[in-house]
């Protein structure tokens, strides 16, 4: 490993190192016994077949309200009230989670550690959505300095507040941050708190991490 860096590695959790719930369509429909091609909502993969994505992405709902509308539809499919999202995602993918981590996300991770870089994730929801023992079958959580989660903070993102919490835990300048998201909205909150920012194509995940990295380069 190389000496120490002032720079820090901060990555968003569900899209940026876990795959989206939409790429795995076929694994969630055979984990939960429906038919090849129930699940015809793809958000970011086609937007003008997602209008309750549009919505989101237009602010007129949250991230989590739109997760919990498919939530709710998933859960009617099997003629179960489902309430919360970690409903779906333990029974989606709760055999093996490390199946639906991006190569491309773990490759960096490791690649930024043996730059001597800083490791964070800044979460809006990772526990809420994900259920605490998600990340303890991770075998490269423990290579994180900091997780900043707004399942226990309360404080989401892009509130100026939760980037300045995970600069004061990691202890580097905001400039030193490279801040890996998928949504824009979170992205422009971390450019205002004065971080380098990379807006994950999920389409495109190895550019993006290549991006990334370039730039905790010195």
């Amino acid at each position: 490993m190389n000496a120490p860096s002032s720079k820090a590695l901060v990555l968003d959790f569900g899209g940026v190192i876990s795959r989206t719930l939409f790429e795995t369509h076929p694994q969630t429909e055979q984990a939960l016994g429906l038919a090849p091609g129930t699940l015809t909502w793809q958000g970011p993969f086609d937007l003008e077949r997602d209008a309750l994505w549009q919505a989101m992405q237009a602010g007129d709902i949250s991230e989590r309200d739109y997760w919990h509308q498919r939530t709710r539809e998933v859960g009617a499919l099997l003629g179960e009230s489902w309430t919360d999202m970690q409903t779906l995602v333990k029974r989606a993918r709760g055999a093996d989670p490390q199946a639906v981590i991006r190569p491309e996300a773990v490759q960096a991770i490791h690649q930024a550690k043996a730059m001597g870089c800083k490791l964070a994730i800044l979460s809006n929801e990772l526990d809420l959505f994900y259920g605490p023992e998600f990340r303890h079958k991770l075998d490269f959580m423990p290579l994180f300095d900091v997780v900043i989660d707004a399942t226990y903070t309360g404080i989401l993102k892009p509130d100026a507040r939760a980037y300045a919490l995970c600069t004061e835990a990691l202890g580097v300048a905001p400039g030193d941050c490279v801040f890996v998201d998928d949504q824009l909205r979170n992205i422009e909150g971390a450019v205002r708190a004065g971080w380098q920012t990379v807006q994950l194509d999920v389409r495109q995940a190895a550019a993006s991490y290549a991006q990334a990295l370039a730039l905790l380069r010195p």
